[in-house]
Parts: structure tokens; sequence; C-alpha cells
């Protein structure tokens, strides 16, 4: 795990500036408070910086590599230096492609259309939806949740072993969990996938906005991570690694830009030469200023010094851990125990308190925005909540009523532009509501607990 730890002695950088750090939103109670935006986890504030270089980019917006005017080609070179900034980004090897895409769940599902037909999947049942599912045309082995790194790596060396040993093989794994925010040993992972023939895609959907990904380092074969979530709005994504999968397979979208030749058949139909570059699995115009917007965010979070940012949410994630510890009624949810290294991602639940209810009343009584439900990652959250990970479950609030208890979490997430009121308020705001309860009342409206307005509590 050391490649993700930081030096002890770094400094401590300021919060990066984000667009909407002073937003301010009504409270129930009277009155407005600045938002405290505590949902990294699912779309982290756009960086100041990635929203001032696309809006001095946005007047020579042009279609990509296929016009002769200046502003296609501006745009063409925009796009492939960022092409080339996510591969410098990511510690890219020669050879590897990087491939926009929309999001780290299209990404996957990419993958998952170019694996081998006969190929075999391995999977923890751990994995948010974007890395369980998109394995559909392929014979999947879901691996029973680890409670050590340890075990994670003899539960996958074990099943590797017992594996057909001649046929194509991928592992998928996290880098850092989306509920418990805790870092896998994805090093130790590659590295028994490697020995028993198999290949590695890596989810750094929450991982890349933490910590450094170094695809060589790590030695994984992929690396997939959503722009949203590193700070760069409008809907982009990445799929980076070895090329020859990708490469053979049909492409992902057929259309132009995918395809180099096409001619008729004199007795019909179209023949097609297709590109064997990135360009194969990203047909249709592509997203520009997604795209620049992530080599944007790359670039502002390797200039800020990534050893500075970890330390710095390292602090805030001991404050937070340590408030809640306070709490005898808050149970933090975790695989690998308290010791475990983590990001910004601290889900927990609260005796007597229906999650959807309290999350609502650090909404409305306190201006703090977090994250109620299972977070698209059904069988970890039920597995961690001491119910059968068999059980359906929704992402998103249940239908019980405010006070009863419910099989779902709250998620507080935070990241390189979180000041520390909001960390503080949020701690605040927990030992206020167990101690004293809501000041107002709530009901359940369409699966969500809202305030019942005009109601006081007390």
């Amino acid at each position: 795990m050391s490649v993700f730890t930081a030096a002890a002695d770094q400094s401590i950088c300021a919060p990066l500036p984000v667009l909407g750090k002073d937003v301010t939103v009504p409270l129930v109670t009277g009155g407005e408070v600045t938002y405290a935006a505590l949902d990294y986890a699912a779309s982290a504030p756009a960086l100041q910086r990635v929203w001032d270089d696309v809006a001095a980019y946005a007047p020579y917006y042009g279609s990509v590599h296929r016009g002769a005017g200046y502003l296609s080609q501006l745009s063409t070179d925009l796009f492939e230096s960022s092409r080339v900034t996510v591969a410098e980004f990511l510690g890219c090897r020669e050879g590897d492609q990087v491939i926009f895409t929309r999001s780290t769940t299209d990404s996957l599902n990419l993958l998952a259309a170019a694996v081998p037909a006969d190929c075999q999947v391995f999977v923890f049942e751990t994995e948010h939806h974007a890395s369980l599912l998109p394995w559909r045309d392929a014979r999947v082995t879901y691996l029973n949740a680890p409670r050590t790194p340890a075990q994670a790596v003899a539960t996958l060396e074990r099943a590797l072993a017992d594996r057909d040993p001649y046929g194509p093989a991928l592992v998928c794994v996290t880098g850092a969990s989306n509920v418990t925010g805790e870092l896998w040993p994805v090093k130790e992972l590659a590295a028994a996938a490697h020995a028993h023939g198999a290949r590695i895609v890596l989810d750094a959907a929450q991982l890349a906005p933490h910590h450094p990904v170094d695809i060589a380092e790590l030695d994984v074969d992929w690396v997939a991570f959503s722009g949203h979530k590193l700070y760069a709005p409008f809907g982009s994504g990445v799929l980076a690694g070895r090329s020859d999968w990708l490469r053979d397979a049909e492409p992902y979208l057929a259309g132009g830009g995918a395809s180099r030749k096409v001619a008729r058949r004199t007795g019909g139909g179209v023949d097609v030469e297709w590109h064997t570059t990135a360009a194969r699995h990203e047909a249709g115009s592509p997203n520009v200023i997604g795209v620049y917007s992530i080599a944007s965010a790359c670039k502002a979070l390797t200039e800020a010094g990534f050893d500075s940012l970890v330390a710095r949410e390292q602090q805030l994630v001991s404050e937070v851990r340590a408030g809640l510890a306070e709490v005898s009624e808050v149970k933090v949810l975790s695989l690998f125990g308290d010791d475990a290294p983590r990001v910004g991602v601290i889900s927990f639940v609260v005796e007597g308190w229906n999650s959807s209810h309290f999350a609502a009343a650090l909404s409305a009584e306190y201006g703090i925005g977090v994250r109620d439900g299972l977070f698209c990652a059904h069988p970890l959250v039920r597995t961690l909540l001491g119910s059968d990970p068999q059980d359906v479950g929704e992402c998103g609030a249940p239908e019980a009523e405010p006070g009863e208890k419910s099989l779902n979490a709250i998620r507080v997430s935070f990241g390189a532009g979180t000041p520390d009121e909001h960390v503080e308020r949020f701690v605040r705001a927990v030992k206020e509501l167990v101690s004293e309860g809501a000041q107002w009342k709530y009901r359940t409206e369409d699966g969500r607990c809202v305030p019942d307005r005009g109601t006081a509590q007390h």
C-alpha cells in the first residue's frame, strides 16, 4: 500500500478554489447558510481553474479531426494534446491508448465489449455497479467481500488458481471504495493477476481525485475514471491502457470517426476499414469541452502537488472520524478496520434514525449536502450492515418513514476543495441531531424524506 501513502512531513495546502464555494441555501428553520458540499464521491465541484480554462477556450470551439478551418484545427490540437496530458497524468506506458468516454461506467462497458469471447472475469462483490455489472457476455466469478487487504489478495489467488488456465482472464477491482473510502491493495492484486496469466482493470473513479494513479507503477493493464469526480464537469471519462484487446474488438459505437474507409460493395452493402487507434472507439462528435476539462483538472492537481493534497485530506478524514467516534449511536462502515488507509469517503448509520431522515435534516437544517442510500454498491452495503447481500435494494431512500430503521446508510465525502468549516459544521450537526433531535418534522415523498413545510418539530 505504500504507493498511496503521503509522506508524513509534507506541508498541508489550502483548499483548491472550486465553483459554488459561496453559494447560499435556505434553511427550513429560517435564514440562509453557505452550502457545505460534502458529496464529492458522487460529483465533485468543478475547480475554478478548470472553469476558467474552459471559458477561455469556449469561443474557439470547433468540430475536431475533420475540419479545415482554423477553429477546427485548434480544437483538434486541444483534443489530442488533452490525450497526451491524461496519459502523462496516469503514467501510461509506451503503446498504451487513452480513450475518451462519457464516464467510468461507459469506460468499463467499453472494455467489457472488447474482452475476448471466452474471457473469464473476476470481480469482488464489493465493487460499484459500474464495475460489477458490465460483464454480461463473459464468464463472471463474483468473489466474496474480503475483510483485510491480505485476504483480498488470497481470495483472488485461489480463484485464479482454479480457473481454466488456457483462456484469457480479467480481474476488475476498485482503487478506493465509494462506500468506505478504503484503499485496496491494487499493486498486490495486479501481481497476483499477472502471476496467473490474467489481466487487471482498475476502477479509479474514487482514487484518481485523491491520490496519484500510475499505470506503470501499479502494473495494471487498464484504468478507468470519470471527469465529474475529478473536479471536471461536462460528462467525460477515460479508459487508458493496453491497446491489443481494444484494437481487435469491434468498435464500441459504429459511425463517423471510428471508420477509416467505407465503400459500397458491387452486390450491395458496405465494406468498412476501422481505425486501430483510440479513434476506433470514439465514434461521433466527441465531447471536446469535457475532454479539455479533464486535462485541465489533471494539470491543476499535478501542479498543486498530490502529497500536499493527500496530507490535508487525511487531516479532514481524521477530524471527521474523531468526531463521529464521540457519538456512540454512530457506526462507521468498514471492511478493513479502523486503521485501513482511506480517502475522504466515510459511510455510517445512526442508531434510531432512518438514514434518509438524517440526511434530509442535515440538508434542511444545516445546509449540508451528503448522500444516503446504497450508493450503487448494493451487495457491499448490505454486507456491511449485516444484511443478506442478496437482498433487493434501491439506489436512494427507502420507503421507510422518518425515524424508522432502514437498511441504507449515510455517506459524507470531501476532497481538495473542502473548507475546514464544512467539516466542522458537519461534525457539529451530527452531534446536535443525535443529542437533540431534528427541529422540523419530515415526511416521505416519492421515496425521499423531505421537510414538512411549515411544521416545526419543537
